[in-house]
């Protein structure tokens, strides 16, 4: 039977009046939604234009550019003009659920609108076209996959009939050197401005994030490749998957707003239906990271607020095979506040009160810390040798994991009250730089505390080192040092396990 290949440039799903075959070539359709993402929107459609397609299957790209005041629009249709490819942009309107509006609104257009109380045939094109679409990559404007990127994933959705959705291995790129930009160039001030150059500190940043990703990466890998969040930047999902959850929970489109994480949201959706979510083995795509202080507070509290939210949902009743490794993941961050707080409380008052003694034993769990954290250092892609030292040291570990508490914190404390946050607002408004971090205020205030302890100490030295208070915080001192070594061996052990289970030849 001959072939009828479609090639478009329009703005909306074209329409074929004269059609004489019903078959068309299967494709993937690229779900892009864009909001202002001129810096990076040619860079993340150049990459999907270097893939290797698998044989006999076409790709047909969406740009949704969501409320753009910027050129993204018009890049996007230039791009696919110059290079020949079937980019189609498309506008939003009206669109007041940013990311989640955006995707909804393309798959209403390819798949219906079940909210149109004006009942509209399809035309046999239409018809013809979703059958076609055998896959839809989701993917950040900010995002590039790596050369074969999704040739891998479409292998891993069709290795098997109930795979719902497959995601890349995600790796942040690391900013340039600014210190090799030169000041004379006359671009300058717009290539700082992109973000594609850091000092110190921002490509410092960056690796405790790709760090962090690699770990969770590796886990997953250790585990079966099961994924309890399959990541917007770039997944390919099957498109009968996401009618089921369209379907079974009786939704105009598979996104789902209300969620501050809706792709974990929608990831416990498939897996509820009966669907496989699984990461790539070899799918790489690189994604930006948060290279400052406040917006990485900003994107974690997100992510961390709708976990929970998730979690503790009782309206929403969906339970994955993941949700009891979350929540042991959740007491293992309380697990590590105790031991460091009561670390603290207890050093400061052995300290201050003259019954300090020291034990060789406590260089284990350090050691171990050590270990693990080399090896993490190592496996994460592109690794500098300064951040496997600093890794050794405990130095980064520590001070991204302090970082990570506080959002621990402040995101139950925040559960727990009746002020609900906007998310989605915050993290925007953070990366375009219409908030600022409270960060110096709150060193400023922590070192006016450590100074205030160690001059009081220093003034009422004799009365803290007397027998009385001695005898009197003796014991209380004794109770908590044994609590503290319990939780110090039950956290060993754990760092043991995770040492065993990187022996693995997994790659993040």
């Amino acid at each position: 039977m001959q072939e009828t290949i479609v090639r478009r440039e329009t703005t909306t799903l074209p329409k074929a009046p004269n059609i004489r075959h019903t078959y068309m070539k299967p494709r993937i359709a690229v779900f892009i939604p864009a909001h202002n993402e001129e810096k990076s929107i040619e860079d993340c459609l150049q990459g999907l234009y270097d893939q290797s397609l698998p044989k006999g299957v076409d790709l047909d790209v969406y740009v949704i550019a969501d409320n753009c005041t910027d050129r993204t629009e018009e890049l996007a249709k230039a791009f696919g003009k110059e290079y020949k490819t079937n980019v189609n942009v498309i506008k939003t309107v009206n669109n007041k659920q940013r990311k989640v509006g955006a995707l909804n609104t393309i798959w209403k257009q390819i798949y219906g609108d079940m909210l149109d109380i004006h009942y509209t045939e399809m035309t046999e094109y239409q018809q013809v076209y979703q059958r076609s679409v055998k896959a839809i990559l989701g993917m950040d404007a900010d995002s590039r996959l790596a050369p074969n990127a999704l040739k891998y994933m479409w292998e891993g959705l069709m290795s098997a009939r109930n795979i719902g959705g497959v995601m890349a291995k995600y790796t942040m790129r690391m900013p340039k050197k600014k210190s090799k930009l030169s000041k004379d160039d006359p671009y300058y001030e717009e290539k700082i401005a992109s973000g594609q150059y850091g000092g110190p500190i921002a490509r410092w940043w960056t690796h405790q994030q790709k760090q962090d990703m690699a770990s969770w990466l590796l886990d997953l890998q250790y585990r079966g490749g099961s994924t309890y969040v399959l990541g917007g930047q770039a997944t390919l999902f099957r498109p009968e998957a996401l009618q089921d959850i369209v379907n079974n929970n009786k939704l105009d489109a598979p996104w789902q707003y209300e969620s501050d994480v809706e792709d974990m949201l929608l990831t416990w959706q498939l897996q509820k239906s009966g669907w496989k979510t699984l990461i790539s083995p070899k799918a790489r795509c690189f994604v930006d990271a948060m290279k400052s202080y406040h917006a990485f507070r900003q994107q974690r509290n997100k992510w961390s607020s709708g976990t929970v939210d998730l979690l503790t949902n009782k309206d929403i009743d969906i339970k994955t095979r993941h949700t009891g490794r979350i929540w042991r993941s959740q007491g293992k961050m309380v697990m590590d506040l105790v031991i460091r707080v009561m670390f603290i409380a207890l050093l400061t008052v052995s300290l201050a009160t003259d019954q300090f003694v020291w034990s060789w034993i406590w260089l284990i769990p350090i050691g171990l810390a050590s270990v693990l954290n080399i090896i993490l250092a190592v496996k994460t892609p592109m690794s500098r040798p300064i951040d496997v030292i600093l890794a050794g040291l405990l130095i980064s570990p520590e001070l991204y994991l302090l970082v990570n508490l506080m959002t621990f914190c402040q995101v139950w404390f925040e559960k727990l009250s009746t002020d609900k946050k906007d998310g989605w607002a915050n993290q925007y408004m953070a990366e375009s730089g219409q908030t600022k971090s409270k960060l110096t205020q709150g060193l400023l205030l922590l070192i006016l505390l450590i100074t205030s302890v160690v001059l009081a100490c220093m003034y009422f030295r004799d009365y803290l080192t007397s027998s009385v208070v001695q005898e009197a915080t003796h014991p209380y001192l004794m109770s908590g040092w044994i609590v503290l070594t319990y939780l110090t061996i039950f956290a060993s052990l754990i760092m043991l396990r995770q040492i065993w289970s990187l022996r693995a030849r997994h790659t993040a």
